[in-house]
């Protein structure tokens, strides 16, 4: 039952106050979705949401998801209301350099805020994966009488993320995996930046995701808290579907003059009007004043301290009847790999090293998965509708699938661990990145190359939050051959790597591939993309494997192809290119010119090196010519005298008639190392 000692109206209209307040002092941001969705928030944070501000990480926490984070200054308020770590004056410096209230919330920014919003859509996509990491954890790790993985995660949404295709994309999937325990509130007040959004957007939101395989509850009086408040209740019940309720509200609720209009959207309400809206509610206080009652009625740290002083308590008494899987938990939840990784990670690179297999980059990296995924329960695989392409099933990660109640079909005992997502490029990223933040699994997916440009944008938001996300890109290069030029990829390498906090991996063969996956698991706080061939790419031999975690290295001296001399020049070369710079490298050993091949499968690890391993591995006083099948742009900053490259699209043929048709021929690179020499050819 809901406590009906406290005010409600006071405690929607403070966060009103503060939204007008902060927006007006910073001359920027959108006060009118925190003040059309206040009520709404009321309902959910005093009523319903499992949280403790003084333990804004604990490990069963409800997930709260600000989808239109441009609405940042309603989840501000309430954390800052509700007793985080997040004091009046950071509310204050709303928008300002460094303070813990940017424009979006940013997770690690800001303590209670769960993902970072902002692009429309990726909210509710994210929100989708935390949804889905509850629901495996808690079948892989709950026990009869023992319910440690037991929270929901909720959503505030508006008409803009509705409109994003993602949204499509993510709460299909959510329909599929009969995800119950995601409950998303609609902020459904018919107005965007252009305007009232019924010229644009009529669909018929409800029918939509009726159809997806949702419970929809509503429409619901938006600014009625018990009204909203029975939804919840309601929303809760289901164990079989997610649900959406459709909260009827107004934008700017309380202004007199803005209220349902597209000026309440994104900018500052005035002087004067915030003082007409402050009468209007009759909120008498001065801008950023909080009556300490009001203070009270939103304080939940007492409550948060009972609910994991409870937990606490289940979990000790799970810990006691299983030790090794309370182990396993506790592990996986902060985010720290199996003690035996770098044990996993010899063997899966001396395997490589050892049988020197020459098979497509995109088969090495299924063998190395095979060490990995045997030896790390918490790799969450999958691919868009790809898998038999991408090859990122293995023998340890069997289909995740739900039965008809919704219930995790379990392969011997545990949940399955390979994700069929579909044609969703865009939704699988991003779901991936909510799986990432949610704690507990270490996601990675594949497509092609080319469509990474669909995914763009969440691995873009998994490189600003620093999460561990590994996207297998698979049909690098105009090696993709007949599909042609619309599915060969020119571009995306050289795209990807301008990401900053993206690494980016292009290995030339198992052994790369094997310390490019050790790697992207090993980097705690950064993604990583996988670049793979479809051709067979034979092996390269080397001396050392471990020098490939510098990212580029120096792969073939002059010596290696029978010249006792320094190089004269270097070529720096990537995945199915580096065999070229090989025998580029011999065929100039017949003119006696000698030259050292430098694999570099990662650009973006090999810029963070030492100047004085990239000096040693690219000597200043020799001229370099990179090779590699796509755009030449990103090479020139390596001082680069010439670029062997491709700045057009491909065509559809095989892909050797592709490669010597585009120049990619030992005796073009051999020719084009001779004019960068001065020498005729």
């Amino acid at each position: 039952m809901p406590d009906t000692t406290k005010n409600v109206t006071a405690m929607a209209n403070a966060i009103r106050a503060l939204a007008m307040d902060a927006v007006q002092q910073a001359n920027s941001g959108h006060p009118g979705a925190p003040m059309g969705m206040a009520d709404m928030a009321v309902a959910l944070w005093g009523r319903h949401l499992r949280h403790h501000p003084g333990q804004p990480m604990w490990a069963d926490r409800d997930r709260f998801v600000l989808s239109n984070g441009h609405a940042s200054m309603l989840i501000y308020a309430l954390l800052h209301l509700s007793g985080y770590d997040l004091p009046l004056v950071e509310l204050k410096n709303f928008r300002q350099m460094h303070s813990k209230t940017p424009g979006h919330p940013e997770v690690g920014i800001t303590p209670g805020v769960e993902t970072t919003t902002g692009p429309l859509g990726q909210g509710i996509t994210n929100a989708v994966g935390m949804a889905l990491a509850e629901k495996l954890l808690a079948a892989e790790f709950n026990r009869d009488g023992h319910a440690i993985v037991n929270h929901h995660t909720y959503a505030f949404l508006g008409d803009g993320c509705l409109m994003e295709g993602i949204s499509h994309e993510a709460a299909a999937l959510a329909g599929a995996w009969k995800l119950g325990k995601l409950i998303a509130l609609y902020d459904d007040n018919g107005i965007s930046i252009d305007g009232q959004v019924a010229p644009w957007f009529v669909d018929d939101t409800p029918k939509r995701f009726e159809a997806y395989g949702w419970n929809v509850i509503g429409p619901v009086d938006g600014h009625d808290v018990d009204a909203v408040d029975g939804a919840i209740e309601t929303a809760k019940l289901s164990t079989d579907k997610p649900t959406l309720i459709v909260c009827k509200t107004h934008i700017d609720h309380g202004s007199p003059n803005r209220a349902n209009t597209a000026k309440a959207h994104g900018e500052p309400l005035g002087v004067d009007e915030i003082r007409l809206t402050r009468e209007l509610l009759g909120w008498p206080h001065d801008a950023f004043v909080i009556p300490q009652e009001v203070y009270a009625d939103w304080d939940a740290k007492a409550e948060g301290e009972q609910l994991v002083a409870d937990w606490n308590t289940r979990f000790a008494a799970y810990q006691a009847a299983f030790p090794e899987l309370a182990a396993e938990f506790t592990r996986r939840m902060a985010g720290e790999l199996p003690a035996n990784f770098a044990e996993i990670a010899v063997q899966a690179v001396a395997s490589a090293h050892d049988k020197a297999e020459t098979v497509a980059s995109r088969k090495a990296s299924q063998i190395a998965l095979e060490f990995f995924t045997a030896a790390i329960p918490e790799m969450l695989g999958g691919s868009a509708d790809l898998t038999g392409s991408n090859l990122t099933n293995t023998k340890s990660t069997a289909a995740f699938r739900v039965d008809d109640e919704g219930a995790v079909v379990l392969s011997e005992g545990k949940p399955g661990r390979h994700i069929n997502y579909g044609v969703r490029e865009f939704g699988m990223a991003a779901i991936m990145n909510g799986v990432a933040l949610h704690g507990g699994y270490i996601p990675y997916a594949g497509t092609f190359l080319t469509f990474s440009d669909y995914s763009r944008n969440a691995i873009r938001m998994a490189a600003l939050m620093k999460q561990r996300v590994i996207h297998v890109f698979t049909h690098d290069s105009i090696g993709l051959g007949e599909d042609g030029p619309t599915h060969q990829s020119v571009e995306h390498a050289a795209s990807l790597r301008l990401i900053p906090g993206l690494d980016v991996w292009r290995p030339a063969d198992t052994t790369e591939t094997a310390v490019a996956w050790t790697m992207a698991l090993a980097n705690k706080n950064r993604p990583s993309a996988l670049l793979l061939s479809r051709q067979n790419l034979p092996y390269a031999p080397k001396a050392d494997a471990d020098v490939i975690t510098q990212g580029g290295y120096v792969l073939a001296e002059p010596a290696e192809v029978g010249l006792k001399k320094k190089p004269q020049a270097v070529i720096i070369a990537t995945g199915s290119e580096v065999q070229l710079a090989l025998h580029a490298q011999a065929e100039l050993a017949k003119s006696k010119i000698a030259v050292r091949v430098v694999s570099m499968p990662s650009t973006t690890v090999f810029d963070r090196q030492s100047v004085e391993y990239k000096k040693s591995v690219l000597p200043a006083n020799l001229p370099r010519i990179a090779v590699e099948a796509g755009v030449t742009d990103g090479w020139w900053k390596y001082g680069c005298a010439a670029v062997v490259g491709l700045d057009t699209y491909g065509e559809s043929a095989p892909a050797g008639v592709l490669f010597k048709h585009f120049g990619f021929t030992t005796e073009n690179v051999v020719a084009t190392v001779k004019v960068a020499l001065g020498l005729r050819h």
